[in-house]
């Protein structure tokens, strides 16, 4: 059982990260990943090309915590710094025009490959199928100084050794009453020591790769709080009649949440129509929100509209309507959409105002104008919910940047500690952002945990 200096628990993009940074600040590091492959969201993201960050990241990309605290870690390491780091690491990127950077080769074993082969030569120790099931201090650890931690190892990691076949479909840590996290009620098969622990186990999307929700436990029982975590970048689910009648159709649109009468969120991009509901860029960036609306009271009153033409309102679509009947009143309403809106759509929402699309129009009467435009720009979509964690791509809420550093990514609860990634309440919204935050936090934590430890 001899010590580690640090110790990385989840060898997801932030925890392979911060264990490179801290191997090569000199530090000896065992890394442990509780799925016996490593890497496996990595290998899915971006429809498995693996969007590794964006052009342009700010705070602004990102909810949770305060952005002031998230400004500051991506400040530590840029985007820019990203992308050089990963040409320096082999992986030639290439830049899109929705502002995303993916690997040239367009696949994201190359990303994974390039990752493994620095955890390699920073002189890491690796352990796939080793799940971390106990995290505490050793006898005599002071729970407040870090200077009298130096002398001796002072964290002790319980892990179960899960086996090449372990299956992660149903082992997620369960939760009682949305904040309070049980252990696994497993006993470790072995023990390790370390003078420092970088907890990068993520959040619970995707459970089959190995998010069990273990990292909240594990945390909770140092002391630190939660943000109660919820489903985020997931598909909404639907009963609509337009998942049955223009299903396949992709298309910009904006999404609005109202809670009441009021609208909480509003987000722009592209949107699938599928048999179960909505995907794409719009419907996963508003699936946080939808989880965060419906926390007590407000569930019951919680409802999406959907405006197929973004940046118009009932009244810019009224007075173009008034100006076309007025000089122009023979062109129909087809005709007069048809450049804007899709047709298969366009159809179904005539069909609802009861507006024949050939209708000239100067012929419309004014309440099934009145009707049409309603339905353009403010559609009642009947959503149901969403795919939750098997399909979320990432997880918000977790623990509060209040309770870190953000200089280290060092536990202001628990000395000797760091946290990066997907475990703290931080998470951004689509296009490369939670990669960058999992560079930018592994990155601030290998480093400070590898110094420390020298």
């Amino acid at each position: 059982m001899s010590p580690h200096s640090v110790v990385v628990i989840g060898a997801g993009a932030a925890g392979l990260t911060a264990a490179i940074r801290a191997g090569e600040a000199g530090a000896r590091v065992v890394l442990l990943n509780a799925h016996p492959k490593i890497g496996l969201k990595i290998l899915m993201s971006g429809g498995t090309r693996c969007n590794v960050t964006h052009r342009e990241v700010t705070e602004r990309d990102f909810h949770g915590s305060s952005r002031n605290a998230i400004a500051r870690v991506l400040r530590a390491f840029t985007s820019e710094q990203s992308r050089e780091w990963f040409e320096s690491l082999g992986v030639g990127l290439k830049l899109e025009e929705t502002g995303k950077y993916f690997p040239a080769t367009d696949d994201a074993q190359t990303v994974l490959d390039a990752l493994l082969g620095a955890v390699e030569r920073a002189g890491v120790e690796v352990e796939s199928g080793a799940r971390v099931v106990r995290l505490g201090r050793t006898t005599g650890a002071s729970p407040t100084s870090a200077a009298s931690t130096a002398a001796a190892p002072h964290f002790r990691i319980g892990i179960q050794d899960v086996g090449a076949s372990a299956a992660f479909d149903d082992g997620r840590v369960a939760a009682h009453g949305g904040d309070a996290w049980e252990l696994p009620a497993v006993e470790p098969s072995r023990w390790l020591e370390a003078d420092r622990v970088m907890l990068a186990t993520g959040g619970l999307s995707f459970p089959r790769t190995g998010s069990d929700g273990v990292g909240y436990a594990l945390v909770t029982s140092l002391g630190h709080t939660l943000v109660a975590p919820v489903p985020a970048l997931t598909p909404l689910t639907s009963t609509d009649a337009l998942c049955s009648t223009v299903q396949g159709l992709t298309y910009e649109a904006e999404l609005a949440l109202w809670v009441g009468e009021r609208v909480v969120e509003r987000v722009s991009g592209s949107l699938l129509v599928a048999h179960f509901g909505f995907s794409g860029p719009a419907a996963l960036d508003l699936s946080r929100h939808w989880h965060r609306a419906g926390e007590g009271a407000a569930a019951g009153a919680r409802r999406v509209t959907l405006n197929s033409l973004p940046g118009e309102t009932r009244e810019s679509l009224t007075d173009a309507w008034v100006k076309v009947a007025k000089f122009n009143p023979q062109v129909t309403v087809k005709k007069h959409y048809a450049a804007r809106v899709p047709e298969r759509l366009f159809a179904r929402l005539c069909q609802e105002a009861g507006v024949t699309p050939g209708t000239a129009m100067g012929q419309v009467t004014r309440e099934q104008r009145a009707m049409l435009i309603e339905r353009l720009v403010a559609r009642d979509l009947a959503v149901t919910g969403t795919l939750g964690y098997e399909k979320a791509e990432v997880t918000a809420g977790g623990v509060p940047l209040a309770e870190v550093n953000t200089a280290t990514m060092e536990s202001r609860v628990c000395p000797g500690l760091y946290l990066c990634g997907e475990i703290l309440d931080v998470e951004g919204r689509l296009g490369g952002f939670n990669f960058q935050w999992a560079w930018s936090s592994g990155t601030v934590a290998g480093r400070a945990a590898g110094t420390r430890t020298r």
